[in-house]
Formats: C-alpha cells, sequence, structure tokens
C-alpha cells in the first residue's frame, strides 16, 4: 500500500473538536487513541484517510477524528468502505464497527468482504453486548450470559469472528485488547500495511452493561505461537483459542482485489434496442 510517509503528525492531528460520549470506563476510548497513534505512526495525512462506520457506540469514532468519515447505516458500513477504496485506491480506508453491527445485521457484508479482499482495514470492537441500545445479547455473547433482557441467556452458540473471517478469505486476521493501546497500535498498523482485507477483532469492555468485562484485562495474553500463513494451520489455532490470546493470528498471500478504475465511459442510448418491447 503506498502511504503518503510524514514524520511531522502526531496523534493528536487525527482527533476532532468533538469530544466522545461513551460511558466513563468504555473500552472504546482505548481504541480511539490506539487508532489515533497508529495513524500518526503511519504518517499518512488526515485528508489521505477515510473512516466508514455504521451504527453503535463504536460507529461513533469518525466523528472524533480529523479524517474524511462517513457514518453509514446500521450493517452497511462494509459496501460503503469497499466501494470508496476500488474508486480511491489512493485512500487509506477504514471501517469502524461493533459486534452487532458488524456481525448481526452486517454480518452478509462481513462474509463477502472478506472473500472480496479489497485493500482496507476492518476494525471491529467487540463487548459481546449491545451496549447503544440498553444492554440486548450480541452474536458474540456467550449462551449462559443471564440478563433482565435474556433471562438464564439465550442458549445460542455465539458467532466466532476470527473462524468466520479466516473461512471467508480475509487475508489479515488479528484479536487485541483495548486496554493494551501499545500492542493495538502496532496491529492496527500491521494490519494496514498488510495487502488485502485486514480484520482486526478488539475485545473492547462495555463496563455498563457488561460489569464482569472488566476482569478481562486479567484474562487476555498473547498467544503462545506464531502468526502462520497456512489456512489450516490457523483454523485449528483458532478453534481451540480460548477467546483471549491476542496478537496477529493470520498473514496471508491472497491477492487483493484488483481496485484499477479503468476510464470508460458508455452511451445510455446503446443500452436502449435491448429494452425495446
Amino acid at each position: 500500500m503506498n502511504l503518503a510517509q510524514s514524520d511531522t503528525f502526531k496523534a493528536a492531528d487525527y482527533r476532532s473538536g468533538v469530544s466522545p460520549i461513551w460511558c466513563p470506563g468504555c473500552g472504546d476510548f482505548h481504541v480511539l487513541l490506539s487508532f489515533t497513534k497508529a495513524l500518526a505512526e503511519l504518517g499518512t495525512a488526515p485528508e489521505n484517510v477515510a473512516v466508514i462506520s455504521g451504527i453503535g457506540c463504536s460507529s461513533r469514532i469518525p466523528a472524533y477524528t480529523n479524517c474524511y468519515g462517513f457514518h453509514g447505516v446500521h450493517g452497511r458500513a462494509l459496501p460503503l468502505g469497499a466501494g470508496l477504496k476500488v474508486a480511491r485506491p489512493d485512500l487509506t480506508v477504514f471501517v469502524m464497527s461493533g459486534d452487532g453491527d458488524g456481525f448481526s445485521i452486517g454480518g452478509n457484508h462481513f462474509l463477502h468482504a472478506c472473500r472480496r479482499n479489497v485493500d482496507l482495514t476492518y476494525v471491529v470492537m467487540d463487548n459481546q453486548v449491545y451496549g447503544m441500545t440498553k444492554g440486548q445479547p450480541s452474536p458474540t455473547t456467550e449462551p449462559d450470559w443471564d440478563s433482565a433482557l435474556s433471562p438464564g441467556g439465550t442458549g445460542l452458540r455465539p458467532f466466532h469472528p476470527l473462524v468466520i473471517a479466516l473461512a471467508s478469505g480475509a487475508n489479515f486476521v488479528a484479536r487485541e485488547f483495548s486496554g493494551d493501546i501499545k500492542s493495538t497500535t502496532r496491529t492496527i498498523v500491521e494490519a494496514v500495511r498488510h495487502p488485502g482485507f485486514s480484520f482486526v477483532e478488539i475485545l473492547s469492555p462495555c463496563v455498563t452493561f457488561r460489569p464482569d468485562e472488566k476482569a478481562w484485562k486479567n484474562q487476555v495474553h498473547v498467544a503462545a505461537v506464531q502468526a502462520t500463513d497456512d489456512p489450516a494451520r490457523a483454523a485449528r489455532r483458532i478453534m481451540t483459542d480460548d477467546g483471549f490470546n491476542t496478537g496477529v493470528l493470520y498473514r496471508g498471500a491472497r491477492k487483493p482485489y484488483d481496485q484499477h478504475v479503468k476510464d470508460s465511459f458508455a452511451d445510455p442510448a446503446i443500452l436502449e434496442p435491448e429494452f425495446a418491447i
């Protein structure tokens, strides 16, 4: 990926004047910090970065950055981001999402974005709950999580985003914890520099509706084995994962989607005979 390099940008240069309205203690504060630090390390000018999002607590991030941004509709951020990247391959495109926005209503787009392998970075802040809409179980919520909205739990097997990403063709798969700013920053930088569709799941606690997730800081641990470029080996590793391994899990070598946009024009009049009755 060709990036306009500069050593003059700081993390603050990528922050807007809008103050985040997340709940105190929300992990997304740290994700925003890691994100802007990663942009500073990449050295890409703010006007060459686009941040696309859908709906949810995590999807507020475009407003908090000094980059081009688009706050889309629920679950549709990936097609927006992919279309932008194909039309403007010179831009560094990020799609920011949450587990509800990205894996429920946006689940179909997730599968096909991995399959198409467009050269963009997809960051999902996973708190295993619908935080913005007051604590409903999300696709990644454990089946026995008891709450007022789902007494006794849903009994449903949780969605496994890393497995789905790998099986669907993502070229880079990683997991991080929002509280580890240094590692998260490093992984986002690597995700951008790796060609093709890069997926980074960030465990980002919702301390309001899931106060039990405060314990995540003591449960996460760096994966014991190195990342692999072998999908079969990566699949075995992810399927036996405890859900708290962090770091880069898979670096693929698939060729990214051809982003070359040809200059072409077709007069609509040429098509009219095909529709004549």
